[in-house]
């Protein structure tokens, strides 16, 4: 069923990144004088563009399959929460949009090491972090704030971007689950069930609120042990 199911949507969603791609190198050939500069580097930022949604979708299936192949597990490790995080913000920062900011608070954290799988908040921050960016217009900036209380690592991430429609909050963490506002945007529909999935593996929860045209905040929490 996942392999079906991978097929036909790789068959409708790599066809616009893969059109860009290809689009943009051709009209990079004819830009050959250096007052063109500016139009290589416009048709430059739509390659990597596309190449992060090919990226993007390519990782979520392979997520979702190692997920229920029971092929992942925790791999705890010396974390420092603050340079973790903003470490995954920083690799973020290129997909941004003209006018759109990023910006981090770890003020909350403390510098001392925990025991936690690093490899997995990275990818829960990346898949929050990007969907704020995809569904934020250009201007409008993100925010993640993040603090340790009552034993656990409390992340949020804000956006003020389409928000989702309040009859499509039930069903948000389903797979291939796609909010009607969001159907011309490029994207899978399984990030936020491959967050939550995470998330359990970790002992871990994820809540949201939103508004539609309004923005959206998902808040996140695992609970950490100090690292010896």
């Amino acid at each position: 069923m996942l392999k079906s199911r991978f097929v036909s949507m790789a068959s409708h969603e790599f066809r616009t990144p893969l059109s860009t791609i290809l689009s943009s190198t051709e009209l990079l050939e004819a830009y050959t004088t250096s007052e063109q500069q500016p139009k290589r580097d416009k048709h430059i930022r739509r390659v990597k563009s596309a190449v992060n949604s090919l990226n993007g979708i390519l990782n979520d299936f392979l997520s979702l399959s190692k997920l229920e192949e029971g092929r992942i597990s925790l791999q705890p490790e010396q974390v420092q929460p603050g340079e973790l995080i903003e470490g995954a913000a920083d690799e973020m920062r290129g997909l941004l949009r003209d006018g759109q900011h990023l910006q981090v608070d770890t003020s909350g954290l403390s510098e001392k090491p925990v025991l936690l799988d690093g490899k997995l908040l990275k990818n829960i921050l990346y898949n929050l972090i990007s969907n704020a960016i995809k569904y934020t217009p250009a201007g409008k900036d993100i925010f993640v704030r993040c603090r340790v209380a009552d034993g656990e690592l409390q992340v949020e991430v804000e956006d003020h971007g389409i928000g989702i429609p309040e009859e499509d909050q039930s069903h948000l963490f389903s797979r291939f689950f796609r909010a009607h506002n969001a159907e011309n945007i490029q994207g899978t529909g399984l990030g936020l069930n491959i967050v939550r999935r995470y998330l359990t593996l970790m002992d871990g929860d994820i809540s949201f609120q939103s508004t539609e045209g309004v923005g959206s905040t998902f808040r996140f929490f695992v609970p950490l042990q100090p690292f010896p």
